[in-house]
């Protein structure tokens, strides 16, 4: 975003007028902001600002919130370039992990308690947003075993916000030792044959190979992949097809019997209101187009 130029068209004399980017003015106009629009802007269900954190630990969550797949998030904002967000951030990371129950009642207290039963502890996050970062601060998320999302900002005139993901880790490793696991688990007790292991495989390569900073978190009933928030719910094999859920509306697609569904209203595993059925492995190279939809909207 850093080279992004906006520029506002002049319907009446037929110009242009560029935008100009600013940084905002202090560091809490930008939690303002994000706080009271976190569900749009982040996928993440705002809980609590400026969170305290106990005499002992004397620090001050910047926001709490819980993301679709249930995972506990904290976003810390930085007006500018701040070489100690991400520590800072891990530093109430750590915190927050070790008082769980705490969370939970926090969860249970704002958003009753299906939300509360359903945190997943496997997968907390850190969002920093801040001005921009150095190319440290990038190394270091791809190195972290934690899952990391940096986001630059940027103020355009009076009332336009742009965000950009500069950088996402999720502690990849540990979560394709998990998938891996889960696939040998299920082939060895008979639950899909060989043919579905596969096109789950093709599924799952597709997905994490349409571009940097996608991450994978593992819930019992589907398998998310997000940029930033989720753009695909991979859902556990059935006996002779594979259900992917994707955020694209089915409005502006050619609905095709049999292998794209329409389930906005309905209840399904997952998030997305397109359903896209997967057979074969013809069937994901069909849906190419869909899954590079989704991806681009996250």
């Amino acid at each position: 975003m850093s080279g992004l130029k906006l520029f506002r068209t002049d319907t009446t004399g037929s110009g242009m007028t560029e935008v100009a980017p600013r940084l905002a003015e202090v560091e809490a106009d930008v939690q303002g902001l994000v706080e009271a629009h976190m569900e749009t802007l982040l996928g993440v269900r705002f809980l609590a600002s400026e969170y305290g954190t106990g005499p002992v630990h004397k620090g001050r969550i910047d926001s709490l919130g819980l993301d679709e797949n249930g995972s506990p998030v904290i976003v810390e904002y930085k007006r500018g370039i701040d070489a100690g967000v991400i520590n800072q951030g891990l530093f109430y990371l750590a915190w927050l992990m070790d008082h769980r129950a705490e969370f939970e009642h926090l969860v249970l207290d704002r958003l009753g308690m299906m939300a509360a039963s359903q945190v997943l502890w496997s997968s907390p996050r850190l969002i920093c947003i801040a001005g921009d970062f150095t190319r440290y601060d990038v190394h270091a998320v791809h190195e972290h075993r934690r899952s990391i999302d940096l986001v630059r900002y940027r103020l355009f005139g009076s009332d336009l916000l742009g965000l950009e993901t500069v950088a996402s880790g999720s502690g990849g490793m540990q979560a394709a030792r998990r998938a891996r696991r889960q696939a040998v688990d299920r082939a060895t007790a008979g639950i899909q044959d060989a043919s579905m292991v596969e096109l789950e495989s093709a599924v799952d390569e597709a997905l994490l190979g349409l571009g940097d900073g996608v991450n994978r978190v593992e819930r019992k009933t589907y398998r998310a992949y997000q940029r930033l928030r989720n753009f695909a719910c991979l859902c556990p094999p059935q006996r002779s097809k594979l259900l992917v859920y994707l955020k694209v509306d089915p409005k502006d697609v050619d609905l095709v019997p049999g292998f794209t569904r329409d389930v906005s209203g309905l209840g399904h595993h997952g998030t997305g209101d397109l359903e896209v059925q997967l057979r074969t492995p013809r069937d994901v190279e069909r849906a190419q187009n869909l899954f590079l939809a989704s991806y681009a909207a996250a």
